[in-house]
């Protein structure tokens, strides 16, 4: 047999058999039953055999508001989508969403994992709209586990003394652009970079020795 074939995954060993994924919504309020669902974006992670990881791939989609649904004019004022735009190139929830979870289940299978864990800013809210959505598309095969998440709040707090997005994008050296921002696909983008960056600095700092055929 060949041993290229038996080796375990970097990704499967790291996080108990979990696989983070980036994600961020943009949405018409705060109630993830009955506001819309506007942009969602999700970025795939890989990890190196020394226990480095990066950024894999990239996914984003405009959604079309669902019936009914919900957007508060103030959440609005902040996201600046127009929903009904004729250059937003929107689709309805339910394909969207089946795409995205496509790339993710992908990406299970290529890293050996059993489940994704949802990686995000206050990822609690998004968590909840990806929830909501997927049960409003009779999505079934939901790859997020369905409440644990890695949330970058809680990391930069204790990495950078910073809770604020873009405060601890920049704490941590990343590149920032305030025109760019409150864009799922920017603010996804940037999450992955700075979970990646506290991932990979927590492991430098305590001079970890990693391995894939070792569990952590």
């Amino acid at each position: 047999m060949n041993i290229s074939e038996t080796k375990p995954s970097p990704m499967s060993r790291r996080f108990r058999g979990f696989m983070p994924v980036v994600i961020d919504v943009e949405t018409g309020g705060f109630n993830a039953k009955k506001d819309a669902l506007l942009e969602v974006a999700a970025v795939t992670l890989k990890l190196d055999d020394n226990g480095i990881i990066s950024i894999d791939e990239q996914m984003s989609k405009h959604i079309i508001p669902f019936e009914g649904s919900n957007m508060a004019p103030e959440s609005m004022a902040v996201n600046g989508i127009d929903p009904y735009h004729p250059f937003r190139m929107a689709e309805a929830e339910q394909p969207a969403l089946a795409d995205i979870f496509r790339m993710i289940r992908a990406s299970l299978k290529k890293n050996n994992c059993k489940r994704a864990i949802m990686v995000g800013h206050n990822t609690m809210m998004d968590l909840s709209f990806i929830n909501a959505a997927a049960e409003r598309c009779n999505l079934s095969r939901n790859p997020f586990h369905p409440f644990s998440t890695f949330d970058t709040v809680s990391l930069a707090g204790l990495a950078y003394g910073q809770t604020v997005l873009s405060r601890a994008v920049q704490a941590a050296g990343i590149e920032w652009d305030n025109e760019h921002a409150h864009s799922a696909a920017y603010d996804t983008f940037k999450t992955a970079e700075l979970f990646c960056n506290i991932v990979n600095r927590w492991r430098k700092s305590n001079g970890l020795i990693w391995s894939a055929n070792i569990d952590n």
